[in-house]
């Protein structure tokens, strides 16, 4: 699929690596002028985005909120327990269908955080303007785009690049691991038993990989998967609306904390990067998430421009 006939973004490989490139050149002009106190510009003068989250949201509300304002465009937030309940929304009043036709008349973007996959699917299956992930069960491209842009900025290039990612194969890691893998980025995942990545995400990454150039690589053992590692990156262990799996997952994690001793074993430049909330004493030790290594802020930074880049991607040059 070409660049120009891409009319969504629900996972990381409905992008090319050249409309990728394009996304994360706009973030950071978008970053030189926020840098110069430019905060406004007319790209979006005259569209509205929609906003519907199912999950709560700290960086990616505000980054495609605020993001949308400074660009000249209509923002509307909805909080969606009931409007997009899980799939079947049989507690909301509206079928899933109506509720994206009737939003259609009045946005020209919409950008959704729900609990499935399937949501998002169903909402891009019967209408024609751009739908955004902003994160599901089963991906998060935006923060993976983010995570793209901290790497840059931080080493300049993605050139010789290996990103080691320690914890819950989750909807991040599948993200980051495309994006390496599409990239040109060498990747190493490291977790327990019964929470590695998928194996049709791995298939995926590993059709770019064979494209790129990069080495994918899947352990147990977190000491063998920062080995020689430029970043390392850490995600929470419960993620929303595991709660209830909180101390049988601690327990199951407790070797995976990345901590100073784990630090040490990577690149002496190695950084630290967490897509946060961080919950530290968990997955990272708070000497290593306060340490000189550690770009988190920086990287959280990076959703402004990165969801800039997005909408404008999809509206502004339109």
């Amino acid at each position: 699929m070409t660049a120009t006939a891409v009319k969504h973004l629900i996972k990381f490989d409905d992008l090319t690596k050249k409309s990728v490139e394009k996304i994360i050149k706009r973030a950071f002009e978008f970053k030189k002028a926020h840098e110069k106190g430019i905060r406004k510009e007319a790209v979006l003068q005259g569209k509205s985005v929609a906003i519907i989250f199912e999950k709560p949201s700290l960086r990616t509300r505000v980054a495609f909120e605020l993001g949308t304002k400074y660009l000249g465009g209509e923002v509307v937030y909805l909080s969606a327990p009931q409007i997009f309940a899980s799939g079947s929304n049989e507690s909301g009043r509206e079928s899933i269908p109506d509720i994206s036709r009737v939003l259609e008349r009045f946005v020209d973007l919409i950008v959704a955080r729900v609990y499935q996959t399937e949501t998002l699917e169903e909402i891009n299956r019967v209408i024609a303007c751009p739908v955004v992930n902003a994160l599901c069960d089963k991906h998060h491209p935006s923060q993976a785009l983010a995570d793209l842009m901290c790497i840059q900025w931080h080493k300049g290039s993605t050139d010789g690049v290996k990103v080691a990612y320690v914890g819950d194969g989750n909807n991040v890691t599948n993200s980051l691991m495309q994006m390496c893998a599409m990239m040109g980025m060498d990747f190493s995942f490291a977790g327990p038993k019964n929470y590695e990545v998928s194996v049709e995400d791995q298939k995926i990454a590993q059709s770019y990989a064979a494209v790129s150039g990069a080495k994918l690589n899947f352990y147990e053992d977190p000491f063998e998967a920062v080995e020689q590692a430029d970043v390392i990156y850490a995600d929470t262990f419960i993620s929303m609306g595991e709660e209830d799996q909180r101390e049988q997952k601690l327990r199951e994690f407790k070797n995976y904390q990345v901590n100073k001793k784990l630090m040490d074993a990577a690149n002496k430049d190695a950084l630290f990067m967490h897509c946060l909330p961080a919950h530290r004493e968990e997955e990272v030790s708070t000497e290593v998430i306060d340490s000189p290594a550690s770009v988190v802020f920086d990287q959280a930074e990076c959703r402004m421009h990165v969801a800039k880049a997005i909408i404008t991607h999809f509206l502004g040059e339109q």
